[in-house]
Parts: structure tokens; C-alpha cells; sequence
């Protein structure tokens, strides 16, 4: 017997929706109910193979018995906007899936599902009705049967007559009447008073329909018959009101609903839109005739070079890529994909390049022929291979670097995941250097339509490509260090470690394992019988978190935190860098990463320079190890001031921080002058610190109780405080307003050069999600806009060391300052460069403004 499978949208999508966490993808849009629905279809088409199958939706529109009764689902909760776009979205999939959908005005869900299942019993078919709404129970037949969601939408229940009986004890066309004598609380339909559904399933098992418990009062006693010849009338037309439908004209025959073959390749590039790839390796992969097949040649001859090269000069434009190992700047090239065309790529491997060194120079004269357009997959990394080989690599499009910019929220960038994602294509990472390299010219074409379809194709082109070769650059020079200096903080460390050990040990009346957060935990709890501020299955907490709270009670807890501290900074820096330190250049070589932050900031890694303390005595002693090349250079520092307050200037227009930054005043002194009510030649150092930590804060969202931790205030003061910022500020608050709400709509916000960062949780349920978002929405334009800034500027000063044939480098990025190595002769040329490029990089309502230091070590310059 062939099989139908009727779905009801409406019930399922809700239940989804309310089952699983939210759920959406990088770019901000809501996709729990869709993902569970579509996870649990796939799953009972699995199952169940049906010949035929429709999915039931409601209208928006009042229906039938809205007319018949106008406080029909009155109580209903207005539908979340989490979970209507989500309707159109599932539609697409059903599209996709060659799934038809029916929704006719007037009518619910279930009247379609009512009068599709008498068509097709009609038609001698077995129906299967997957829904969570019991009303449906009273379509059961010999050859209809329900599949009632238990859990969620996970587990499936199915109702046939003798499941229906054993359960309840009557027929299914009795559902209607045990609806009118109880009544439903969610359609909002009254019932008798005082029956249940106990009382009512009683009745109808004795009697058998709600007209016959009417015609047998007199059978009936007490309380129970009064309220059924009072409420009578009330219960049969909420009968009828739940009685469903079963003669809807729905235009179209049941062949129509024939389940055919999906269009697997729409459904494939719908599912990676929603970042579904769960459901994306269920999908049986294309047939390998729809493969598009890429012949890889191996190039072993000059001559078989010359040709291919002939035919990527009369295209102007080849995509390479490059098969390397080992960490910047030790990077080595192992092999070379070239791809002209999406047919034929070709493929020079290591031993080619290793024997045959006539063929490696041409190989090399095309990477170096700048008339060719190169499309590459993470450059900086190639630029740094060739340079061993004496190239100056220089490429027109990064696939990981527009990757990044069109979802800056992913961990990785790999090319596999990206052709995959992009082009429905799987790798598997065993493919010669050309048979990679044969997508990237494709994959380049839909990157490039995403970037100009988000309104990134002047970031992309005039800061993060150019920005790619200064961080290739600037991973090759390194940083000169002094690793005598480094052993001697080493020992110094090493000792100073040890007397706090001894001190902590004298402070607990014991020696214990201070590294062992269990016994420190029973030394604090129970030998000094601490107050316990968090407890962990495996016993007391003793993070950094706990002990700032216990500061004051016990001078053992300041050791600690001293001892952790130094401990860090011995095994992390002391030690650590000296094991980083080339033996032949005695310098420390960073990876300057471009992908990895949401914000477009750069960060540092192996190792970090960035996280290196600054305002403390053991910071600078460790900065103090890293000098300049030779006793003929100095280090220069240009570090921008304020830059991030500046920035809330200018996107905020607000007139009072405007006109302090155009004046050169103290902004701190003038906020605290403003926030505090007192004349600016009165403000304190202690004011003036206040102010400060108000400026911040209100940029990184900070909130009353937040400034009170900090500043050891009252809440109250803290709101206070806050408060009259924004009275003195308003514009600040209108930004902040204007940006949370934006977010809300767009699920995105933007920087000063049209940066992106999507914020999923901008509208979540969830109130410390959705806080949290709106604090990323707030200071994701700030801190973003300050990240172009530097970026620009970098690009800008690189550009103008190299026209001018200058020796200086730079060396580090550290947030808002850049570092540079400059031969002594170049100090004023340089400093002047690097002042007009930085305070200039992006015009702003307020000046940017730069300052300098220059010493022979990092520590000189902090």
C-alpha cells in the first residue's frame, strides 16, 4: 500500500522553536526551529519512505471560526520574531527538497491536513499525520494514523484506533465532543465548568458523544448535571469549533504531492547559507558526472612550463597555490599549483624545484611578473616562502583574507572548509598543490560577489591585501632581544619566586604545593578558615576571581596572587622567550595574525607580544630585553592618543567631546569637570581617574554595578555618574541607543570603513546573552574603526619606507602603537613620516594625535 505523509508546519516549527537553545548563524538569523524541523524530516523520510508528502501551514489571517466565535485563541501569544522569519526559510527547503506546501486563507493547518487525508483514503492510501496538536487524533481511520511529537520534536508517538482506545478508552470522532465538555485552554474555547478530562473521558466512554451525555441528564447528579444543563449549548459549539475540516477545496490532485528526487544542489547551498552542515553531510554527494572534473598535470620540462606560462600571460591572471612547512619565518616551499582555468591545473613538485633549477627560475619569473593578477590562499604565508627564494611576492586577491571579512566569526579559514562552503566541492586534503589551486579562481568569483554585496570591496582591496604584505614584512624582520638580560631576569625571577614561596609557607604554619589549587583551597578554607566564596565539584575555588575577593582578609592572599603573577611571567616570558630566540639573528620572530579577531584587530601570536604588562615593575623589566638591531639604530615608538575616544567623537557627533579633542584639552579632566560639577583647575588626580574609568567604560558598555567594582563605589554613585555623562554627553547616548537598535534590525554592525561584524545574540531570549551582544554592538564600531585606523596607517607608512628606499622597519603593532627600527640618520625623516601618516590615515571630525618616544630598548619607549 503506497504511503502519504502529511506534516503539520505550524505545530512543529513552534515546538522546535521552544525545544532546542537559540540557534543562528554568523550573520544574525534565527534558525533553531527551522534546523530541528528539517533535522526531524530528514530523519522520518528515512524512516518511513513515503510515496507522497505535503507540509500544512496556517495563514496569518482570521479563519472560519474567528468569524463564528471572536475570542478564538485570544489568549495566543503574539508569535516571537525569533521564529517568524523562519517560516519563509523553511519554506525555501521545502522548495529544495521538492516538498509541496499547502496554506489556504480561512482555514488552519489541520483543516488541510483533515482534507488531504480523506482524499487520499479515498484513494486507498495509509496516511501518516506527523504534527504535536491532539486535536488531529479525531482523524484516525483504518487507514489514517497520527505521529504525536512526545519530547521536543525528538521522540514520535503513533496513534492508531487500538492505540487510541487503550489510551483513552474512546473512539477518535469523539475527540471534538471530550474537547467541548473540557474545553482547551490554548485555542482559548470554554467547556463545561468542573469537567476535566478525567470527568469527560468518563462520560463519553459510557455515553459515546457529547449530544448523548445531553440527552442522559437525568442519569446525572449534583453539581456535574447542573453545570452540563447550564453550560450544554457553551460545550456543542465548542465542538464544532474543534471539529476539523475534512472537505477543503485545495485545487490540486494527490500526484501532485508525489515525492520526488531533491535538488540537491540548492539544498546544499541553502544549508551552507544556514551554516547547517550537520544536515549538509546527510545529503548524498552529487553523482561523479556532475563533478566538475580538473585535470592536474605534473610539470617535469621547460618546455611543457613555457606553454602553460604562454597561456596564463594571455589571461593576465593565474591562481596559485602554494604547498609549504614550517613557522614564519622559517617557511619553506615544498610545491606549486597554477591554475588558469577551472579545467586544467597544473602542479610542480619539491624534487622538480629541488633538481631542475632552469625550470624553478621560470617558475620564479612568473610569481614575480607583476602584469599577472595572482589569486592566492593565505599570501602573507607565501610571501614569506618566497622571499627565501629572493621574490617579492606581491598578489591581488587572499581567499582567507575575504573569507574573514565576509564572517570575521569563524575559527579557521582553511581552503577545504571554504570550497566547500562556497562551492559544494569536498578535499580532503591529500590533492597535489594544482588541484587546489584549480578553485580558487572560482571560489575567488563568489567571495568577491559576497564582498561587494556587503559593501567591503575598498576594506578588502585598499587595507587588509596591502596590510598582508607590511605583516609578511614585519614576521620576517623580528625583534631584536638580549638574552643575557633574559637569563638574569630568569635567576632573578626564579629567586624572588622562592622567597615568596617561603614567605607564603611561614603565613600558612605549613609548606604545601602552592601550585595545587586543591591544597590551597584546604590551607585557605580550613587551615585559616577563610570565608569560601565558590566551591567546584572537586572542592574550593581558588581562581584569580576568588582570591581578588579575598584581598584584605589574610596577607597570604596578596602572596599568591604575587607568586601567580611571577610564576606567569617566568614561564611565559623570562623562560619562554628565551627558548624562541634565534641562535644566529638573536632575534624573537612573531605570526601577526589578520584572521582571527571579530573586531579586525591584529593579534600576535608565537608569542605574544601584545599581552606583555606594561604598568608593572616585572612588565618593563621584560620589555627591557627587547632593543634595537645595533648600537647605530634606536627604537621608535608612535602611539595614537585616545584613539578609541576619538573615534566615539566622531561616529557619535556629540558636540562637548568634539569640541574638547578640536581644543587639545585633558579629556579625562574635562569629563571630570563636566560628570562631577566642579571647575577644571580643581579636578584631582583621584577625579581625574574616576572620569577616566567613566570614559572607558561607557565605551565598552560598562554598567552601574560595573563602574562600583571598579571604582569601589556605590551603585548609586556609579548611576550617578553614568548619568550625568550622558546628560553632559547626550549624543554618546543617542549612539548607543541608535547602534543597539540598528543591531536589532540588521543583526550587524559596521565600522567607520564599512568593517562587519554579525552579533547572533542581539536578540536572544537569553537576558545575559542578548546584554552581552549589546555591549559587542556598542563598542564593536569603536574599537573596529580604531583597528582601520592603524591598519591604514601601516599600509601608508610601509608605502612610503619603500618609495623612499628607507632601512627603518617596523617591527611591532601593539593595539594603538607601532614600533619601529630606525637607523639613527633616519630618526627625524622617519618620525616625521610616521606623525603625518598616522595622524592622517582616515579623516575624522576630531584630529588624531600621536606620540612619540624613542629609546634603545622596548622598556625605554613604554
Amino acid at each position: 500500500m503506497k504511503k502519504i505523509m502529511l506534516i503539520d508546519g505550524n505545530s512543529l516549527m513552534h515546538r522546535a522553536f521552544y525545544a532546542l537553545p537559540p540557534l543562528m548563524t554568523s550573520k544574525g538569523i534565527h534558525t533553531n526551529a527551522v534546523y530541528g524541523f528539517v533535522n526531524m524530516l530528514m530523519r522520518i523520510i528515512k524512516e518511513e519512505a513515503p510515496d507522497y508528502i505535503a507540509v500544512a501551514f496556517d495563514r496569518k489571517a482570521p479563519t472560519f471560526r474567528h468569524q463564528e466565535y471572536a475570542a478564538y485563541k485570544a489568549n495566543r501569544v503574539k508569535m516571537p520574531e525569533e521564529l517568524t522569519g523562519q517560516f519563509d526559510i523553511l519554506k525555501q527547503i521545502l522548495k529544495a527538497m521538492n516538498i509541496r506546501y499547502v496554506e489556504k486563507e480561512g482555514y488552519e493547518a489541520d483543516d488541510l491536513l483533515g482534507s488531504l487525508s480523506k482524499k487520499a483514503e479515498e484513494k486507498g492510501l495509509l496516511t501518516l499525520i506527523v504534527t504535536g496538536d491532539k486535536d488531529t487524533l479525531q482523524l484516525v481511520s483504518p487507514k489514517v494514523r497520527v505521529m504525536l511529537t512526545r519530547k521536543g520534536i525528538t521522540e514520535l508517538e503513533l496513534y492508531d484506533i487500538q492505540k487510541i482506545k487503550e489510551r483513552f478508552g474512546i473512539k477518535p470522532e469523539a475527540f471534538p465532543d471530550l474537547k467541548g465538555l473540557m474545553g482547551d485552554a490554548s485555542d482559548n474555547l470554554p467547556g463545561i465548568p468542573g469537567v476535566g478530562e478525567k470527568t469527560a473521558l468518563k462520560l463519553l466512554q459510557e455515553y459515546g458523544t457529547l449530544e448523548n451525555i445531553l440527552e442522559n441528564t437525568d442519569a446525572l447528579k449534583g453539581k456535574l448535571r447542573e453545570n452540563i444543563l447550564l453550560y450544554g449549548e457553551q460545550a456543542k459549539s465548542s465542538k464544532k469549533l474543534a471539529t476539523i475540516v475534512r472537505d477543503v477545496d485545495l485545487e490540486l490532485n494527490l500526484e501532485e504531492l508525489a515525492f520526488g528526487e531533491p535538488d540537491y544542489e540548492k539544498l546544499a547551498r541553502i544549508f551552507r547559507e544556514l551554516e547547517f552542515y550537520s544536515l549538509l553531510d546527510r545529503l548524498p554527494r552529487p553523482k561523479e558526472g556532475n563533478q566538475r572534473e580538473t585535470v592536474s598535470v605534473c610539470i617535469t620540462d621547460i618546455g611543457q612550463l613555457g606553454k602553460v606560462i604562454e597561456e596564463i600571460k594571455a589571461r593576465k591572471a593565474v591562481a596559485i597555490e602554494f604547498q609549504t612547512e614550517g613557522k614564519s619565518p622559517a617557511v619553506r616551499l615544498k610545491g606549486i599549483g597554477i591554475s588558469a582555468s577551472c579545467d586544467c591545473s597544473y602542479f610542480v613538485p619539491e624534487e622538480i624545484l629541488r633538481e631542475n633549477q632552469s625550470l624553478k627560475d621560470k617558475v620564479l619569473s612568473l610569481l614575480a611578473d607583476r602584469e599577472i593578477a595572482k589569486v592566492v590562499h593565505d599570501g602573507k604565508r607565501s610571501r614569506v616562502a618566497l622571499a627565501k627564494e629572493g621574490i617579492d611576492f606581491i598578489y591581488d586577491f587572499d581567499t582567507m583574507l575575504a573569507a574573514y571579512l565576509i564572517d570575521p566569526s569563524k575559527t579557521r579559514y582553511d581552503l577545504e572548509s571554504l570550497i566547500y562552503e562556497n562551492l559544494g566541492a569536498e578535499l580532503t586534503g591529500s590533492e597535489d598543490a594544482g588541484k587546489r589551486a584549480s578553485f580558487l579562481l572560482p571560489l575567488k568569483e563568489v567571495l568577491s560577489e559576497k564582498l561587494k554585496n556587503q559593501d567591503m570591496e575598498s576594506l578588502f582591496k585598499d587595507v587588509e591585501m596591502p596590510l598582508s604584505i607590511v605583516l609578511a614584512d614585519m614576521e620576517m624582520s623580528g625583534i631584536r632581544v638580549d638574552p643575557e638580560k633574559l637569563k638574569r631576569l630568569s635567576l632573578e625571577f626564579g629567586k624572588r619566586l622562592e622567597n615568596l614561596t617561603d614567605e607564603i609557607y611561614k603565613l600558612a604554619g605549613l609548606e604545601f604545593n602552592i601550585n595545587s589549587p586543591k591544597q590551597l583551597g584546604e590551607v585557605l578554607f580550613e587551615k585559616l578558615s577563610l570565608p569560601v566564596v565558590k566551591k567546584k565539584k572537586s572542592g574550593y575555588s581558588t581562581d584569580a576571581e576568588v582570591l581578588e575577593k579575598l584581598k584584605g582578609t589574610h596577607p597570604i592572599i596578596e602572596k599568591i596572587l604575587e607568586y601567580r603573577f611571577l610564576m606567569k611571567m617566568k614561564s611565559t616570558y623570562a623562560d619562554g622567550l628565551l627558548s624562541l630566540v634565534d641562535r644566529e639573528t638573536f632575534k624573537i620572530y612573531s605570526n601577526f595574525n589578520q584572521t582571527i579577531t571579530a573586531t579586525g584587530r591584529i593579534s600576535s601570536t608565537e608569542p605574544n607580544l601584545q599581552n606583555i604588562p606594561v604598568k608593572t615593575e616585572i612588565g618593563r623589566k621584560i620589555r627591557g630585553v627587547f632593543v634595537a638591531e645595533n648600537p647605530d639604530h634606536v627604537l621608535l615608538s608612535g602611539d595614537y592618543s585616545q584613539i578609541e575616544l576619538r573615534v566615539l567623537a566622531h561616529i557619535s557627533g556629540d558636540e562637548g567631546l568634539i569640541e574638547a579633542f578640536v581644543k587639545g584639552e585633558d579629556i579625562h579632566a574635562r569629563t571630570a569637570s563636566e560628570v562631577f560639577g566642579i571647575p577644571k583647575d580643581r579636578v584631582t588626580s583621584q577625579l581625574r581617574d574616576r572620569a577616566k574609568a567613566v570614559n572607558f567604560g561607557i565605551i565598552y558598555g560598562i554598567s552601574d554595578y560595573g563602574l562600583a567594582q571598579n571604582l569601589g563605589i556605590t551603585t548609586g554613585e556609579a548611576r550617578e555618574y553614568i548619568e550625568s555623562y550622558f546628560n553632559r554627553y547626550p549624543k554618546v547616548r543617542d549612539y548607543i541607543r541608535e547602534t543597539i537598535k540598528d543591531a536589532k534590525i540588521k543583526g550587524y554592525v559596521t565600522t567607520i570603513l564599512n568593517r562587519r561584524r554579525y552579533i547572533p545574540d542581539i536578540n536572544s531570549r537569553n537576558y545575559n546573552l542578548r546584554s552581552f551582544a549589546e555591549r559587542v554592538a556598542v563598542n564593536t564600531p569603536i574599537q573596529g574603526s580604531a583597528a582601520d585606523i592603524i591598519k591604514m596607517a601601516m599600509v601608508k607608512i610601509y608605502n612610503h619606507f619603500k618609495e623612499l628606499k628607507l632601512k627603518t622597519k617596523m617591527l611591532i603593532q601593539v593595539h594603538d602603537e607601532l614600533i619601529f627600527d630606525v637607523p639613527k640618520e633616519e630618526l627625524e625623516v622617519v618620525k616625521n613620516i610616521v606623525k603625518s601618516d598616522m595622524e592622517t590615515a582616515v579623516p575624522l571630525r576630531v584630529p588624531l594625535v600621536v606620540d612619540f618616544k624613542v629609546g634603545k630598548s622596548w622598556e625605554e619607549i613604554s
